[in-house]
């Protein structure tokens, strides 16, 4: 790519969290933007989600505990632009804040992640499985109760990465499950035992993808962003972040989302909703059309939302999702 872009060179500042994988994807984007000829920087932060490890997401507030600080930042001005893995991104942003550009996907797909268990059928009596994600709770639970496996215990696991995988090694679970792109990006491939295929369990919205969050009136920074944006996977993650809108906006709903291309151009998204508490059956719906536009692909979102509300699945009001500590 050609360092000339429709901007002059810009001196830009990258909020990013400190974990280890949120600074790689901080500089990954820094280099990209360094090769455009502009000047960049970062500002390492601390988030409140990055704090409160005794807790789940859920009960505290959702995953928009990790982009409030960053976000802080851009409103100051002591950044330009925030780093997000997408999948921790809200589904609405604050008024005054954008998306503004979304880059080509890593590995959508979770990991199953043990020293001693190649898959589920493997695990030992008693075990526990350790995951952050209600969404990987519900479809966890249901591929157990299809193996007859009542004993084994789902248990929260939080911490960045490399803390989640400390604690498997420290013998407090017998297996964990993340996403394959963290692991990817930071050469920690050999530690996956198995990817689960979608039909096996279902993505998160957006996960695997890195999403750019600004100030919407820095149309210069959204200048200097656009050739890093991959338009087939911001429709398709557009799509998928549609449907979790739809059904109340909260990053912490037990709900999976994910869409695929085909070769003739039609975007298909799926779509999976189960009660936290395990009382009823999965909702699930499907459909596919052609998409060109972020409305279209959004309007597709949307629809799914609504199949998975006639399979059984329910909304969250607005109002009702997890308040901020």
């Amino acid at each position: 790519m050609s360092p000339v872009t429709s901007t002059q060179p810009l001196h830009l500042t990258i909020a990013t969290r400190e974990s280890r994988l949120a600074l790689w994807q901080a500089e990954h984007v820094k280099a990209l933007l360094e090769g455009l000829g502009h000047t960049v920087t970062l500002l390492g932060m601390t988030t409140r989600g990055d704090q409160i490890l005794d807790r789940t997401l859920s009960k505290v507030g959702g995953k928009g505990l990790f982009v409030k600080e960053l976000e802080t930042a851009l409103e100051e001005g002591r950044a330009d632009l925030a780093v997000h893995s997408l999948k921790d991104v809200p589904m609405l942003l604050p008024e005054g804040f954008a998306l503004a550009c979304v880059m080509e996907r890593e590995d959508p797909r979770d990991a199953w992640v043990s020293p001693h268990c190649a898959g589920l059928a493997d695990l030992p009596a008693n075990a526990v499985v350790g995951t952050s994600s209600l969404r990987r709770l519900v479809l966890l639970r249901e591929a157990l109760a299809r193996l007859g496996r009542t004993d084994v215990r789902i248990e929260p696991l939080r911490g960045n990465l490399d803390t989640r995988l400390r604690k498997l090694d420290d013998g407090q679970y017998q297996a964990i499950v993340l996403a394959a792109a963290g692991l990817k990006r930071l050469g920690l491939a050999a530690r996956i035992r198995h990817i689960f295929e979608p039909t096996e369990m279902l993505p998160a919205a957006g996960q695997g993808a890195l999403g750019i969050e600004i100030r919407s009136e820095r149309a210069d920074v959204a200048a200097a962003l656009a050739p890093l944006a991959h338009m087939p996977t911001w429709l398709s993650v557009a799509a998928e972040r549609a449907v979790s809108r739809a059904m109340g906006g909260s990053c912490s709903m037990p709900l999976a989302a994910f869409s695929q291309w085909d070769a003739a151009g039609l975007l298909t998204i799926r779509g999976a909703w189960g009660e936290e508490s395990g009382t009823a059956a999965l909702a699930r719906a499907e459909t596919g059309r052609v998409v060109t536009s972020l409305n279209e692909a959004e309007a597709l979102g949307t629809h799914v939302a609504d199949q998975l509300c006639a399979a059984g699945a329910r909304r969250m009001a607005p109002d009702a999702a997890p308040a901020a500590v």
